[in-house]
């Protein structure tokens, strides 16, 4: 029976990988291609087993769920299949009216996908934050320069408008100039993110002021089902959740409380989002009942005094 309950706090992953083996399966008999049952089943095992190792407790979860699906989607969707799967991919295919490879990832993973797990992609699979959360300021130094933040809208309407303008020029061998884009893309998005994370004193800088995929996840992160909640009774604007974030993704509301788009970190033995562990007044929580079933077996187990033993 305790066995029984210890599982239980495994449903969400368990879950998390059935909604991405339904999206496998839809999208392999709707395209008639095994790579789309093969890829979204890859993919959703590791969030999975990403997820689980989060609930419990595992520090390196998201370092395991960032390399597995970040170098896959890099290395091997991009690199190898040379499929350009950033954005300038999503708008390319998207005037193509073809539903596939960039426009599937961006649907599940950007734009409908955060409906569920809110920021998730930052915090788990993106392939550029899979370097950055290397570098050495996990804990941003500085505080966050709200007004850098239209730099992300800039970047937005020029990959739309590169993208279309090739369209309505009508250039040649669009496609081995969308996978030229993909290596000359990442590459500048990473020396831009290393050189942002050390000026700054940020790993997430680039994240902040400079990814365009925000644009997307933004609005629908806010109705997120998985995500830190705040307690506006209990939260007295201390903002230290905001210095703590290790995304720098919470941030002053209007209201005076601290308003966030969750990227689902651990932080600690127990699993728990900085922000939830430091708030001073407890007005952070998380609801997922997988954590929080754990969290209470830890406390019951370390509540419990030892019995003395005698070693020979």
């Amino acid at each position: 029976m305790k066995n029984d309950s210890r599982l239980r706090k495994y449903v969400p992953s368990l879950l998390l990988f059935l909604l991405f083996e339904a999206v496998a399966v839809t999208l392999w008999l709707m395209k008639d291609n095994l790579f789309y049952l093969l890829n979204f089943s890859y993919i959703g095992g590791c969030l999975a087993l990403g997820t689980a190792l989060f609930i419990a407790g595992k520090r390196y979860a998201r370092h395991f769920a960032q390399l597995a699906v970040g170098s896959y989607m890099l290395l091997y969707l991009g690199v190898i299949s040379r499929e350009n799967m950033q954005i300038e991919g999503f708008w390319y295919y998207l005037f193509l009216g073809t539903f596939e490879a960039a426009t599937i990832h961006y649907a599940v993973a950007k734009i409908f996908g955060p409906l569920l797990f809110g920021r998730g992609w930052c915090g788990y699979a993106c392939w550029t934050a899979m370097v950055l959360d290397f570098l050495p300021y996990k804990q941003p130094q500085k505080p966050r320069r709200e007004k850098l933040g239209v730099l992300r809208y800039v970047m937005f309407v020029l990959s739309l408008a590169l993208v279309s303008g090739l369209f309505l020029m009508k250039v040649a061998h669009l496609e081995q100039i969308m996978f030229w884009l993909f290596l000359a893309g990442n590459a500048l998005y990473y020396l831009a993110g290393i050189a942002l994370a050390f000026v700054f004193k940020d790993n997430r800088a680039f994240c902040k002021y400079l990814c365009p995929i925000t644009v997307f996840l933004k609005p629908m992160s806010y109705f997120s089902l998985l995500r830190v909640h705040c307690d506006e009774e209990k939260c007295v604007g201390c903002y230290t959740c905001i210095l703590l974030c290790p995304f720098g993704a919470v941030m002053p509301g209007p209201d005076g409380h601290a308003a966030q788009k969750c990227e689902l970190c651990t932080t600690n033995a127990q699993g728990e989002p900085a922000c939830v562990k430091g708030c001073p007044t407890g007005a952070k929580y998380y609801d997922d009942p997988g954590y929080l079933y754990h969290k209470s077996e830890l406390e019951e187990v370390y509540a419990r005094p030892a019995e003395n033993a005698l070693f020979v």
